[in-house]
């Protein structure tokens, strides 16, 4: 049963930090908690159906084989896709857009074609598009987003020619926290003949998302990102796509056939998930869409736009800050990048620290980003449904300290 008191199902929020302070845990792009629900689901998994998928009769194999691919369903429900057999399990986002860049990438684009991706993308979806043009001979172009953090519609027009072969795009970057408009960009690229990547690692926990309303191709997203454990993601694909897909990793349980010179691969989804497969993660993943789902992505979405709301009119209150994206909690998600003049984002996010405040500081793994925006590095903080107003308040407060504590004038 999921309580309205959300802080309550999560046991490592209502711990004190290591300087004995209530933790305002506001780094939730990084990686989110887990409840109480996702926790005792794993637990359960190990006490009392721990075996392999997909490879025993015995029951417990037969169990966790059949919570897998209910799992898969579930995935595919709370996601939109219209079968199953469009989910793929990988070790998180990362990998499965890496295994989209290998395994349909290198078939599809050769020398002169073009890779469109975002200034804005998280380092996860630039460097396997980077190898992939090395490799091939291929052009990877930028598109720039605009002041509030959104690539427009009239910026891709003006990049993509019928050379454009993939367009890989973040639905929400995780340093500016706005939402990219994905239905008409996956339009106009489909119109060239483009195959389109929705990076929405930083989307699907926050947001209702529908890969079908929003007719991509691939999609990527973590399971730790959104309340599940670490080392599960999601790759869906569409299934005419995945059928024509050789797999980028090899290894057991992906082949009907092995002979000594030659393979015959199983059909998609299972042809690319090789080898011993995360099945704690794959139940916690079940888990947490059910406390998600529970909640209602709708509530979550309006749970999280009011405290941004509370976000920026605390932190605008604060002298010699500068902010980075919209300034309208109805144009962003909820990730808000900022920094102190005079102040280095580290010593910052230290003093923010000692106040019970976690918040990340550095590049994000969005360096070119970082470049185009002028700086070396921010602050950042993001929110999960769990956050309070107290989380926000406290974040200010320590905010308003910060150049007095370094010896500037506040």
């Amino acid at each position: 049963m999921v309580s309205t008191d959300y802080k309550k199902d999560f046991p490592l929020l209502l711990q004190p930090d290591a300087g004995g302070l209530p933790l305002a845990y506001l780094d939730n792009a990084a990686t989110t908690q887990k409840p109480r629900q996702v926790i005792d689901a794993v637990r359960n998994y190990y006490e009392t159906f721990n075996a392999n998928p997909h490879r025993g009769a015995y029951s417990i194999s037969v169990r966790v084989t059949e919570a897998f691919e209910e799992v898969r369903a579930k995935a595919a429900r709370f996601i939109g896709a219209a079968d199953p057999e469009e989910v793929v399990f990988t070790f998180g986002a990362t990998d499965a857009i890496n295994q989209a860049a290998q395994s349909y990438g290198e078939q599809a684009v050769g020398a002169g074609d073009e890779i469109l991706i975002s200034v804005a993308e998280h380092h996860s979806n630039l460097l396997p598009w980077q190898r992939l043009a090395k490799r091939t001979g291929a052009v990877l172009r930028y598109l720039i987003p605009d002041q509030s953090g959104r690539v427009t519609t009239e910026e891709l027009a003006a990049k993509l020619t019928s050379k454009t072969k993939i367009l890989a795009i973040a639905h929400v970057s995780n340093v500016l926290g706005g939402v990219n408009p994905i239905g008409e960009l996956a339009a106009m690229a489909h119109e060239k003949g483009a195959v389109v990547l929705l990076d929405a690692a930083q989307s699907v926990p926050h947001i209702p998302v529908n890969v079908r309303d929003l007719d991509v191709d691939f999609m990527a997203f973590s399971g730790h990102k959104m309340l599940a454990p670490a080392g599960i993601g999601v790759l869906y694909g569409k299934k005419e796509l995945l059928q024509r897909m050789e797999p980028a990793r090899l290894g057991g349980g992906i082949v009907e056939e092995v002979t000594q010179q030659d393979a015959r691969f199983l059909d998609a989804p299972l042809r690319f998930e090789a080898g011993t497969q995360n099945a704690e993660g794959v139940i916690g993943l079940g888990a947490a869409i059910d406390y998600l789902e529970a909640v209602g992505m709708e509530a979550i979405q309006d749970i999280e736009r009011r405290l941004m709301d509370d976000a920026l009119q605390e932190l605008c209150a604060i002298p010699r800050i500068r902010l980075y994206g919209a300034g309208d909690a109805e144009e962003r998600t909820g990730i808000l990048s900022f920094n102190i003049e005079d102040v280095h984002p580290h010593d910052t996010a230290t003093i923010l620290a000692s106040h019970g405040v976690a918040v990340r500081a550095g590049h994000h793994c969005a360096q070119p980003l970082m470049a185009h925006l002028g700086v070396n590095a921010t602050c950042r903080m993001s929110l999960c449904f769990y956050n309070t107003e107290e989380d926000i308040r406290r974040l200010a407060q320590a905010l308003s300290t910060v150049r007095e504590v370094l010896g500037f004038e506040p």
